[in-house]
């Protein structure tokens, strides 16, 4: 499992690094007001953190991006084993029915498949859903399965190639399904407001994987994730992360950036534009390493001055809930998991630090309270405490690196809440 999970880059020649636009200028993304809980506010971020598709020369730059990953995805890659690093494929180990479900999905669909993570939170039943950047479908036909019949499965993708794969194999799914939920809309995730069929407060949950990356405007994708979601409706996505900012000389490379390097965020540079865009308390799920092993790709990197970058894919889970506080209160609160939720009858994982066992009292602080008080897992815990008195901050709320694996070396993924648990001595509520 420890092979499976973590990610190996291994490029045919350092060349690849040097191919991009040398020429190209960096571009500063210019403030742009955000609305989140009826409130406004400016994104001022680095000048070298993505490029701003705002500015007259960035929109040129970004337009040139979309068009090459949508080149590189649509004419360049056949299928999963035409890429040229695994960056955007390694994935945890699958659970049964994630299995069971993939067995009946086309081949093409699941040939076609560029992910770099498992993107399917529990408790789909009747939900509609989301998928951004969905390519030839593989995630929106899962989904489909699990919603059921009386759930909705919405997919959207910039590449009319991938898109012609996932809709010609649609009435096959819809006969091995025994009914129809999905539909797909050929558009640029930066451009969710030009689907007609998407409107504002209507999703239950969003998923992506491996796609924000390739994003150019990964503001103007959160915004639209939180204008679109239902109160208590989550983003639950993949991607790929760096310990540092990824200097110029990387992001301009049109390779990289299709095998989802060059566009991947600074860890702390996402979790501010996440909280700015209206996600106060962004959960790390799930982390896994992504080394670098090809000796030419190593020996450029540090002849650059940037040996000490690295990356990580990682699974995070955004709710829209406008009560989440900046950080993590205690209120004396605690909740008891009823052991209910579907395939978790002994303890369900919110994120990798809430494990919770069935029937134990677990001390959480308030905004993972109303993460389960709020949202559609509400009917799977009993809750203990109020909000009268307030106890300060939860002891350890701090604000390093949060992946495991930048320390041990070794992918959580699969793991969930349970290494958190196991390397802290227990389960017993730590809150962050």
């Amino acid at each position: 499992v420890e092979e499976q999970s973590t990610m190996r880059l291994s490029l045919g020649s350092s060349a690849l690094l040097l191919a991009g636009i040398s020429s190209a200028a960096a571009f500063a993304p210019a403030a742009r007001p955000v609305t989140a809980g009826g409130a406004s506010s400016s994104l001022a971020m680095a000048s070298d953190l993505f490029v701003d598709a705002t500015a007259t020369s960035g929109a040129k730059k970004a337009s040139q991006i979309q068009d090459s990953v949508s080149d590189y995805y649509g004419k360049t890659l056949s299928t999963s084993d035409d890429l040229k690093t695994n960056a955007c494929c390694t994935a945890s180990s699958m659970p049964p029915h994630i299995k069971s479900a993939i067995s009946a999905i086309h081949p093409d669909v699941v040939a076609k498949y560029y992910g770099c993570g498992l993107c399917v939170p529990d408790l789909l039943e009747g939900t509609t859903v989301l998928d951004l950047g969905c390519g030839a479908g593989r995630d929106v036909y899962i989904a489909s399965q699990l919603v059921g019949s009386a759930g909705r499965v919405i997919g959207v993708d910039m590449t009319p190639e991938q898109l012609a794969v996932a809709k010609e194999t649609q009435p096959y799914h819809a006969e091995k399904f025994g009914y129809d939920n999905v539909e797909f809309h050929l558009g640029k995730i930066e451009e969710l407001d030009q689907i007609d069929s998407l409107a504002d407060n209507s999703v239950d949950v969003i998923v992506s994987n491996c796609v924000i990356n390739l994003c150019p405007d990964k503001e103007a994708v959160l915004q639209s994730c939180r204008r679109l979601l239902k109160p208590g409706g989550e983003l639950y996505f993949s991607d790929v992360y760096s310990n540092r900012r990824v200097p110029e000389s990387l992001r301009n490379d049109e390779v990289l950036w299709g095998e989802c390097l060059s566009g991947a965020l600074y860890w702390n540079d996402f979790q501010n534009l996440a909280k700015r865009c209206g996600f106060a308390d962004p959960r790390l799920v799930e982390d896994a390493p992504i080394t670098i092993e090809n000796d030419d790709v190593k020996a450029t990197i540090d002849e650059s001055g940037h040996d000490n970058l690295e990356f990580y894919s990682a699974t995070y889970r955004l709710f829209k809930l406008d009560e989440l506080e900046p950080a993590c209160e205690d209120y004396g609160q605690a909740v008891i998991y009823k052991g209910t939720i579907p395939l978790h009858p002994s303890g369900w994982s919110l994120d990798d630090h809430h494990y919770m066992e069935t029937g134990k009292v677990f001390p959480v602080c308030g905004n993972t309270w109303n993460m389960l008080k709020e949202t559609r897992f509400e009917s799977h815990f009993d809750f203990v405490g109020s909000w009268d008195k307030h106890y300060g901050i939860f002891e350890g709320c701090g604000t390093s690196i949060p992946y495991q694996s930048a320390t041990t070396g070794v992918s959580n993924k699969g793991a969930g809440g349970k290494a958190a648990a196991a390397s802290s001595g227990g389960g017993g509520g730590s809150c962050c």
